[in-house]
This record gives C-alpha cells, structure tokens and sequence, in this order.
C-alpha cells in the first residue's frame, strides 16, 4: 500500500511539474532578447516600383507633353550583417546591386528634359547603415541610410549620326522599413527609400577619357518588398 501511495505521489508530482517545466521553457524563449532574432548575416532578393524625375525646384516645361520622369521595376538582390545593441535595438552593414525596367522611349515622339537626357536606368549599387527597433521577437522597425552610385544610359541621334554613351552619378540614399520574421531563418521586408544622384560624369566608349565631374539633381523613389534568408 505504501508502495501504491508513493507511486501515486511520484506521478502526481510529475504531472504538476511537466506543465509548470513547459511554461518555464516557453517563458524563456519568448524572453530572449528580441534583437537577436534580426542579428548575423543575410541575403535578400528585391522587387519593387522606380520612379526617377529631375529634381530642379523650377518647373521649366513649356508644354505640358515634356516628360520629366521615369517609371519602371527594380529588381536585385543584397547581403546584410546586423548586431543586437541591447534586447530591442540593431545595428547593421547592408550592400545591395539592382537594375531597372525605367526608360524613355525615344521614339514615341514626346519631347524629354529629364535631368538626364534621353536616359534609360541601368545598374544601381547602394552601400549603407541600418538601425533597427524590434517592436517583437517577429517584427522589426528600420531606418536606413548610405551612398548610391547609379549608372544611365544615354541614347541620342541628330545630324546624321548617333550615340550610346554612359552616365555613372552619385549620391546617397535614405529609407525605412517593416521586417517580419518568418519561420527560424526566413524574412520579408517592405521598404520605401529615396535617393537624389547630385554628382555625375559621363563614361565614355573606347579610349576617350571620361569627362569631368559636374553637378546634377535627380530624385529617386522606390517602394521594394524583399524576402530572404539569416543565417
């Protein structure tokens, strides 16, 4: 009898403890600090809307058919490397390379005083910082920011002949976030940045040497959803 009584108090201490071990662990991975759930290394994938307009603060159409912008997809991909600063801040190194769809078409017969010239978007490099808050173990705010080196391609033809020449510009980037945790090492993003080129020079084809630095001021903005992986 004694034997049964022990037993069933060993059992039933058992069954008292299980629950409260449980609770105890679950406790303790929702205490982790949430930072460290957007820390280490990624790589991401982006797709998104480009929208590129002159950026002059004078309006200097005289006919309301002169287009001033750009729109097109961007698509890419990047690399990142976050650190926890503390349970809910993170600092990261991001690195990204993207193109674009964004063109004007020189024969649709619409005048262009794009910043640019007759342009169409090409490769898009961006290096910068981000600084993140970790509203939850899943979901992390952002801001971002850093240096854009972009590169156009002028297509013009007049007086018998013409010329594809291309214009490497610079400048820096600022933009915010939402990133959701998915699963233990997925992630999505949605991401407005905005970019101003105001540095440019045209690279020329062959051995000409490339021409000198001058000033210029085009707006980017970009709306991007990313997906990808941290290890």
């Amino acid at each position: 009898m004694k034997k049964i009584i022990v037993a069933l108090a060993a059992a039933s201490a058992i069954a008292i403890a299980a629950p409260a071990f449980a609770q105890d662990a679950t406790t303790t991975d929702e205490t982790v600090s949430p930072a460290k759930n957007f820390s280490g290394l990624s790589v991401n994938t982006v797709i998104g809307w480009d929208h590129l307009r002159s950026g002059s603060t004078k309006d200097i159409d005289t006919n309301a058919d002169i287009k001033q912008s750009l729109n097109g997809i961007v698509f890419g991909g990047g690399v990142g490397f976050d650190v926890p600063l503390g349970d809910r801040l993170t600092l990261g190194a991001e690195a990204e390379a993207t193109t674009s769809s964004a063109r004007w078409d020189n024969n649709n017969g619409v005048p262009n005083t794009f910043n640019l010239g007759r342009v169409k978007a090409e490769r898009d490099l961006y290096a910068g910082a981000r600084l993140g808050f970790a509203m939850s173990p899943k979901t992390l705010l952002y801001v971002k920011g850093g240096y854009t080196n972009a590169r156009f391609a002028l297509e013009g033809n007049g007086g018998g002949f013409s010329a594809n020449q291309r214009l490497d510009t610079d400048g820096w980037r600022a933009g915010a976030g939402i990133e959701q945790k998915v699963g233990n090492h997925g992630f999505g993003r949605i991401e407005y940045r905005y970019s101003n080129y105001n540095k440019g020079e045209f690279d020329f084809n062959g051995d000409t040497p490339d021409s000198s630095r001058f000033k210029l001021d085009t707006d980017r903005h970009q709306v991007v959803a990313s997906v990808g992986v941290r290890f």
